[in-house]
Formats: structure tokens, C-alpha cells, sequence
């Protein structure tokens, strides 16, 4: 408790720098700052402790009608929740105006391809006289790989300039890294064009929607159902001619390298072969030879919308998370070949078990995306995303939606893993409506229909993010799915919560994110299970894993102007979660509860205060210690209204 402090004397204790608050101002000063925190109030409305409706739901053992009375009782108040849809961009756009040409930052001066046409700078002294100032005296880059890509642009270029602006190499650490990739699952400049002029071959995907087309008249669709239902191991594979046999898992390269004549059709264009036949080439695989998922009890670091980026699943990955996924991305926009989207896709080499997750509510176009993923890049898995809860995609059919949409569900799992050639998981939550649980009904369908494995959020869209997730209904749903595997998520915040949650009988745990967030509080969670301790995490040791993470910011996003203000933007994402941890050796009971938000509470030292601030301000302030000063009228604004309360 003699951490305690009120509202006025911690925003005082920060603003003073870590000075005693009886030291700091005088009456004016207390005067203007009373009248701007008012106006911060009025502009948010919800305020720094716990929301009434939350901390009524967050009690054990409450009963349903005072609680109905009590909200009766309560006087209106707009609740923060949800994304800020209405922010400001906040794309800096100063650096647009005197970027140097990237034929000069790539030694080809003098070959600009857009000649005088072109908007950039050629002059490499005017855009030096121009360009903010270096925020250090060592560059990542340089330091990671031997050779900094950005030149005259990074902003830690003193580290690799020599004599006339020429970028230095260090030969003996470039020749380490030659021919390796530290980032896989790019998107090849051949195959984007091919994407967006639509010349793309989807051979597999369009066999299988070809057919779920009706066979005259209505109710087409229940029938080709049933003429696509996949045999079990048991059954014997036939010649391949019969309407009912789905093609399982040719391999990505064996169908390109195959010929005619070994696949057995004898007819079609000839197709040259290269490299040795295998026995994949001949023989087509069964569900039940596809290469099986082995991640029971590991921890899976769940796919995390805006802060489940490279750098934060490294972060996550030293810290000993066992399974990883890439965020969630949209089976439109990847087919239309859009970088940003593909982005998400990327995989760090250090993570060895990887998968990715898809959106979307269609067959046809979550079909032919997982067969491009299956052909163009590397991962262990591929998740369908079955329990975003968001307007956005509920609204077109995706989402939580498609639990209501069986027939469209079903032909997309059927689909997707009978083009893919790695497992198929889905995640998804307890139901639609708030009271009705319907997952354990479609969990046994889920594996008919072919899936190796089942995530379960224990909420249901309507709950979103709130009140406790239902572990007694995941048990449930685990002994139904049987023997396929099911992983339980929701409310991991310490290792006794995951101990309670291996008991209820699932097969592993999900850390995932949002108000009850666990991987984006405390990375470091995973040390924590897997050693069986509470971690009194100093915050300096917190602080170097901001320092870390900006590091894999820079070497991923880049290290000049545009690469650094990217950063910083993921960083002030992650920090508007972070801020909620409260340190171990501070609370009066372990361990942290996940829905708790902390009243007012002075650390063991300024850091510790800083980064308990859930002032904006306070969190741009930690990134300008890493980053350096803000770019002139800066802003931001959390994506989330929840994170957004101070």
C-alpha cells in the first residue's frame, strides 16, 4: 500500500523527472495542471481505475440479479471499447519531401530509371544538409550483417560512412550471412505481377470448386458435399477417375516437376521434370499421411493483430515461446498480390515452428489462397481465423460469422485442406450471442471435415474481450474433441494460470492478446511457466527488451527516417499494453489478475513510474529515449479505445 499515490501527485512525481512531489510547482502551476487533466477527462471518458460494468464482472461468484439491478442503478457512461476508427493519420510525411533516389542509395548513380522526371534528390550534399540528425554511433544493420543496405539515408550512418559518403562493408560479417536468408516468405516481384494481372494457375482450387457447383436444380450444394467428403485412412485410393476422390496434398515443387506420364492422365501439355522421381510423385497423400502437427503441450504465441509483428514474435521467441503464428491476414488482399498484406506472412529463421492465419468467407477465395501459400511459401501450418469478433469482418461473413454459416464453413475447411500439403487448424470462440455456446457442436464437424487441430477462445463475440474466459466449457469441449487436438486461450497472465489451465485436459495453451492479454503485458510469461516462478522483473530489464525490440524494428522495417518513425509507431503500440503490468515485488496479493486494471502506483524508481503511465505522452517519452525526438506535430493515438484510458 505505501505505493499508493493519488492521480495528481503521479502525473507531478513524472513531470518532475523522479523529484519528490512536495517539491514540485507552486499553486499556478498545480492550477494549470488541474484544468488540463479536467479537459483530458472530458475528452475521454473512461477513467484510470476499473470501469464499473468490469469490476462488477470481474467478482467471483456475483449474483446475475443484483448485478442487473446495480446496472440499472448506474448512471450512463460510454464505455471505451473497440478501435479508435475515427484517428488521424499518422504516417509522417516530412522525409517524402527530400528522400534521396534509390538508385543512389543502391550504387547505381547515374541509372535512375525515371530520369528527369524523377522526385527525388540525385544530390547526396543537399539531401545531408537536409537530412535530422543520426540518433546514434552504432547501427544494427552494420553491426548485425556487415553492411548497412540504407547508406547516406540511415540514421546511424556515422557507423559506415567513410571518406566521400561510401557506405563501409565489413567483409568477414557479410560473408557469414552471403547466401542466407534471415527473413523468409518474401513476395517476389514475378509473382505479384502475376497476381495482380490474374495469370496465377490455381489448378488444385479450381478442381475442388468446380465441384461445388450445383448438378442441376437446387440443393447442389448438400450433394457435391457429400460426393467431396474425404475417405478415412481405411479406405483404398481408386484410379483417380472417381467423382468423389479429393486429390490430398501433392507437394508445392512435385507438380511442377512432374511430368504427364507419371501422374498417370496421359494427356495435357508436356511439363519438363527436374531432379530425382519420388514416390510423392506417383502416390498422392492421404489425409492421414500429411505431415502431423507435434505441438501438444507447447506454448503458442497466438496470431496478434498490429503488435504480432516480427520483432515483438522474436521478443516472444527468446523468451521461449514454442509456437508462433503471423498475423491475421486477408485472403483478398493477398491474392490480389498487395505487399503490405504479404508482409504478415514474413518469417524470421530463429522461428522454427511458424504457421500463418488467413481471413476470409468465401470458398473460392480461401481455397485458392491457401494453395498459393501452399506453393510459394514456408510454414508449418495454416490457421483459418474463425473468431474475430470485429464489425468489420462479421459484417461480409467472416470471422465468428462463419460459425453461424456451416455450409460455407464446411467447404472452406474441406477445400483449404485439400489443397495444402501442411496441417489445417482453426481457431475459434464459444459461440456468437453471450449465452448461447455452440462450439461444441461444430468442434466434431471441424474434424470430419478434415482439421488436425482446434484453438478455443473461451468467449463469445459478444463478449469480445470481457468478463473471464469460460475454462469449464473449454474442458468440455476438449474431452469432445477427442482425440484431435484443442488448445485452450483466455486469461493467461502467470504461470499458475496456465497450471490451472493443463488441468482442465486441453492439449496446450494459447497466450494471445487484447484486454485480457497475456504475451503483449509480459512477454516474459513464457520464462515464467516454463520455469514455475513469478519474475520481479527490474525495469531496466524491461527497458532492454524495448531496446530489443527496436532493434529487430530497425533491422525489419529499416533504419533510415521512414524504417525508424515505423518503429516507433509499433512500439507506442505495444507500450499502450505493456503499461499495465504492475511489477511482482509491488502487489499485495500474486498473482496479477488479467481484467484488474491498478489504481495509481509510484514504482521503485522513475522508469518503473514512467512505464506504468497510461499517458500518451508518457509512452512517446520512452520512445524518444530509444528512438530520439519526434518528428514537428507528431501525434498518436492508440488503435485500441481500451489501452487509450488514463
Amino acid at each position: 500500500r505505501r505505493f499508493l499515490t493519488s492521480k495528481e501527485e503521479f502525473h507531478a512525481y513524472l513531470r518532475a523527472g523522479g523529484e519528490p512531489c512536495s517539491q514540485v510547482g507552486d499553486g499556478e502551476d498545480k492550477d494549470e495542471d488541474k484544468e488540463k487533466e479536467e479537459e483530458e477527462e472530458e475528452q475521454v471518458s473512461s477513467c484510470q481505475s476499473e470501469p464499473p460494468a468490469k469490476r462488477v464482472r470481474a467478482e467471483d461468484g456475483e449474483n446475475q440479479e443484483n448485478a442487473g439491478a446495480e446496472e440499472k442503478e448506474r448512471p450512463e457512461r460510454k464505455r471505451a471499447r473497440g478501435q479508435n476508427k475515427s484517428r488521424p493519420c499518422m504516417k509522417p510525411n516530412h522525409y517524402e519531401q527530400s528522400r534521396l533516389c534509390p538508385s543512389l542509395t543502391q550504387g547505381f548513380p547515374g541509372n535512375c530509371p525515371f530520369g528527369p522526371r524523377c522526385r527525388f534528390l540525385h544530390d547526396v550534399a543537399e539531401y545531408l544538409a537536409r537530412k535530422p540528425s543520426d540518433l546514434g554511433q552504432r547501427c544494427v544493420l552494420f553491426d548485425t550483417f556487415g553492411r548497412c543496405v540504407y547508406g547516406v539515408t540511415c540514421r546511424f550512418a556515422r557507423a559506415h560512412l567513410g571518406d566521400g559518403h561510401q557506405n563501409v562493408i565489413n567483409a568477414t560479417l557479410a560473408k557469414e550471412w552471403e547466401g542466407k536468408q534471415p527473413v523468409r516468405n518474401n513476395l517476389p516481384k514475378d509473382l505479384q505481377h502475376q497476381l495482380r494481372k490474374r495469370k496465377f494457375s490455381f489448378q488444385k482450387a479450381e478442381e475442388y470448386l468446380r465441384g461445388l457447383k450445383p448438378h442441376g436444380g437446387k440443393g447442389g450444394k448438400a450433394s457435391s458435399l457429400q460426393e467431396l467428403e474425404v475417405s478415412d485412412c481405411s479406405a483404398v485410393l481408386g484410379d483417380g477417375n472417381s467423382p468423389g476422390q479429393v486429390e490430398q496434398g501433392e507437394g508445392p515443387k512435385a507438380e511442377a516437376l512432374q511430368s504427364p506420364s507419371s501422374r498417370g492422365d496421359g494427356g495435357g501439355p508436356s511439363i519438363p521434370t527436374l531432379g530425382p522421381l519420388t514416390d510423392e510423385d506417383v502416390t498422392k497423400l492421404r489425409v492421414c499421411e500429411k505431415k502431423k502437427l507435434e505441438i501438444q503441450g507447447k506454448l503458442y504465441l497466438a496470431p496478434l493483430t498490429t503488435c504480432g509483428n516480427l520483432p515483438f514474435r522474436r521478443i516472444c521467441k527468446r523468451f521461449g515461446a514454442d509456437v508462433t503464428c503471423g498475423e491475421m491476414a486477408v485472403c483478398t488482399n493477398l491474392l490480389q498480390g498487395q505487399s503490405s498484406e504479404w508482409a504478415l506472412l514474413k518469417r524470421h529463421h530463429t522461428e522454427d515452428i511458424f504457421g500463418v492465419q488467413l481471413e476470409g468467407a468465401f470458398p473460392d477465395t480461401m481455397t485458392k489462397c491457401a494453395e498459393l501459400l501452399n506453393r510459394t511459401i514456408e510454414v508449418d501450418f495454416v490457421d483459418i481465423n474463425v473468431g474475430c469478433p470485429i464489425d468489420l469482418v462479421y459484417k461480409k461473413g467472416g470471422g465468428c460469422a462463419l460459425m453461424t454459416r456451416s455450409n460455407k464453413f464446411e467447404q472452406i475447411v474441406r477445400g483449404m485442406n485439400s489443397v495444402l500439403d501442411v496441417p489445417l487448424t482453426v481457431k475459434i470462440r464459444t459461440g456468437v450471442q453471450e449465452k448461447v455456446n455452440v462450439a461444441h457442436k461444430i468442434i466434431p464437424r471441424i474434424r470430419e471435415w478434415g482439421a488436425s487441430m482446434v484453438t478455443l477462445h473461451g468467449r463469445s463475440r459478444e463478449q469480445r474481450y470481457t468478463r473471464s474466459a469460460d475454462w469449464e466449457y473449454i474442458s468440455q469441449c476438449a474431452r469432445i474433441a477427442s482425440p484431435m487436438p484443442l488448445f485452450g486461450n483466455g486469461d493467461i497472465l502467470s504461470y499458475e494460470d496456465a497450471n490451472r489451465a493443463m488441468e482442465t485436459g486441453v492439449s496446450g495453451i494459447m497466450i494471445a492478446r487484447q484486454v485480457p492479454v497475456g504475451a503483449l503485458i509480459k512477454p516474459w510469461l513464457f520464462t515464467e511457466i516454463k520455469e514455475q516462478r513469478h519474475w520481479d522483473i527490474s525495469s531496466r530489464e524491461r527497458f532492454d527488451i524495448l531496446k530489443d525490440f527496436t532493434n529487430y524494428g530497425l533491422e525489419h522495417w529499416g533504419s533510415d527516417t521512414q524504417g525508424v518513425e515505423k518503429t516507433r509507431k509499433f512500439l507506442l503500440e505495444w507500450l499502450s499494453f505493456l503499461c499495465r503490468y504492475i511489477p511482482v515485488g509491488l502487489l499485495e496479493h500474486l498473482p496479477q489478475r488479467i481484467n484488474e486494471r491498478p489504481p495509481y502506483y509510484l514504482g521503485r524508481d522513475y522508469l518503473e513510474t514512467l512505464m506504468a503511465s497510461q499517458n500518451v505522452d508518457d509512452w512517446v517519452k520512452i520512445s524518444e529515449l530509444l528512438l530520439g525526438p519526434v518528428p514537428a506535430s507528431f501525434t498518436f493515438l492508440p488503435k485500441h479505445k481500451a489501452n487509450s484510458y488514463r
